[in-house]
């Protein structure tokens, strides 16, 4: 297993194309699986499910067509995305079970910050509670999305991942509906008042990894 950290961001497309030729090398054992921590520039990506009506300010960042899972994502400064580059013909060929096991590791991970991460039947991704904020119309309490998750496989390998709030311009991801929902909002670390730095996130990242994210075979 790679561990690759990026310092400063990564172009989009740069990104892709190391994501690609990496997966090749790894579906044809030529290299091992990675995961690689970046941030990215302000962007939008359009995932398979995207819906046009959910782009709302398509002028206002590039917006890049990513053939991940999922739908209309921001990505930008302040943010952690990780890619995945897992070989599931090791992990056990269960979709549902991998994005579970991703969906776990950010648990464990907000946990090292005594975060409590939740999930919820219908939403992938990450969210937790406001209880500081109006409950919804329906009388239920208000929650935040605070991370996303939306992966792609060629040959059972994986690519794409996980985006992680860390500090980024919450205001951003306003030019877009996040995941195609617009019922709840969206959190960062530091806006739940948690002073946590990207090299504090990885660290809690790589130690939930081991507990979380083994291999089955």
């Amino acid at each position: 297993m790679e561990w690759k950290i990026t310092d400063g961001l990564t172009d989009y497309d740069e990104a892709l194309a190391f994501m690609e030729a990496r997966v090749a090398d790894i579906s044809e054992g030529r290299a091992d699986e990675c995961i690689w921590l970046l941030e990215h520039p302000p962007l939008y990506t359009a995932g398979t499910s995207a819906r046009v009506e959910d782009l709302r300010d398509p002028d206002r960042f590039p917006v890049h067509e990513s053939r991940r899972g999922g739908q209309y994502t921001y990505h930008g400064p302040g943010q952690r995305v990780v890619y995945v580059m897992l070989d599931l013909n090791r992990r056990g060929r269960d979709i549902r079970k991998f994005v579970q096991d991703l969906e776990a590791w950010v648990i464990a991970t907000l946990a090292e910050f005594n975060l409590r991460g939740e999930i919820r039947e219908g939403r992938v991704g990450v969210w937790v509670t406001r209880p500081d904020k109006p409950a919804t119309p329906g009388g239920t309490p208000a929650e935040d999305k605070i991370a996303a998750i939306g992966i792609r496989l060629r040959k059972w390998v994986s690519f794409h991942g996980i985006s992680i709030n860390v500090d980024p311009d919450l205001e951003h991801f306003s030019g877009i509906v996040p995941c195609g929902i617009s019922d709840h909002g969206v959190t960062s670390l530091v806006d739940l008042g948690l002073p946590v730095t990207m090299d504090d996130l990885d660290v809690a990242l790589r130690r939930a990894f081991d507990a979380t994210m083994q291999t089955q075979s």
